[in-house]
């Protein structure tokens, strides 16, 4: 009866210690398909990063049907990957998404041109016909016109938005003057494309002075009560952005990582490449929010004359807690 006793006490204590042991689970929703715009947390799946920060990671990719708030209100992620305007629009609308960490520290949003439009600056936009992207991308956008005092509802005093699918096409078939790009993927579509550079006008959102960050990490505000959630995503945040370090420095690795989790195969091995050494611009040293960004990001969204972006400004729509664990 003792040798059953002990046998079941040592198999249960077996038990406890591999629970102990086991990696903290995590699911991460991309904002967009399988490409080297996350590099990083590709890299780090693949170096082992996650799993030495004692991390069994699920990357799951987006699409044009899939809202990372969505998503996560939905119990489908621990943490998203989201633009800010799109964080907070989602939260005044009653998804209380809260930035944990930043790792894109600059915008790659552009509006890019054709020359022979005749377009030079904003100021020849009225009467034109602009490609926006939706889905939470027109923000940034809509709080440019509103700064410039442009409609957006056509007419020759305001613009026409075309809704732009996730291509340049309304650009080289010229439905649109100008249409919305990326500096690390649509851009060079175009040039792919057999534009070149010297027949587009680019006007680059940085430059315009209303950026908006960009790829930002998000949770729900809920969950910040757990320490031992806050503990997961500061070894979480720690460990991505070791794999966007080295995705920076090894950009023709980074690309082949990220080919070799793309199912869908319809990337190139010269696109991604090209892609990761244009990330590499955008990211911050160690993905801590700079208040200064977050600030200027929600005073470009509440600029939005009768149509603001957000209608107050948020609280408790950040937080460095998890950033100062790492």
């Amino acid at each position: 009866m003792k040798k059953v006793l002990a046998t079941a006490l040592g198999m249960a204590f077996g038990l406890t210690s591999l629970s102990a042991m086991a990696a903290d689970n995590v699911t991460l929703q991309l904002k967009w398909v399988t490409q080297a715009q996350f590099a990083g947390y590709y890299v780090a799946l693949d170096k082992g990063y996650y799993e030495d920060a004692d991390l069994d990671v699920t990357i799951n990719p987006g699409g044009p049907d899939i809202a990372p708030p969505q998503v996560i209100a939905g119990g489908g992620a621990d943490v998203v990957v989201d633009w800010m305007p799109s964080a907070l629009a989602s939260r005044e609308k009653g998804v209380p998404l809260v930035n944990i960490a930043q790792p894109f520290a600059k915008s790659g949003m552009e509006l890019t041109c054709l020359k022979d439009t005749g377009i030079k600056s904003p100021k020849d936009f009225p009467g034109r016909t602009l490609g926006v992207w939706f889905f939470g991308n027109e923000y940034p956008f809509l709080s440019w016109m509103s700064k410039l005092g442009i409609p957006t509802d056509g007419g020759p005093n305001g613009v026409t938005v075309l809704k732009q699918g996730f291509n340049v096409d309304p650009l080289l078939q010229k439905q649109a003057d100008c249409i919305s790009t990326m500096t690390y993927n649509e851009y060079w579509q175009i040039i792919d494309a057999g534009i070149p550079a010297d027949d587009l006008v680019v006007f680059k959102y940085e430059d315009q002075g209303v950026a908006t960050l960009e790829d930002g990490l998000y949770v729900m505000e809920d969950k910040l009560k757990n320490p031992a959630f806050v503990d997961k995503m500061a070894r979480f945040v720690a460990a991505s952005m070791k794999g966007w370090h080295w995705a920076a420095e090894h950009p023709e690795e980074a690309a082949q990582i990220v080919l070799d989790n793309d199912a869908t195969g319809a990337q190139t091995e010269k696109h991604q490449i090209r892609m990761m050494k244009e990330v590499a611009k955008l990211l911050s040293k160690d993905g801590v929010l700079s208040e200064a960004a977050y600030t200027r990001t929600v005073d470009s969204l509440l600029s939005g004359g009768s149509d603001p972006v957000i209608t107050k400004k948020p609280e408790g729509a950040w937080t460095h807690a998890v950033t100062d664990k790492m």
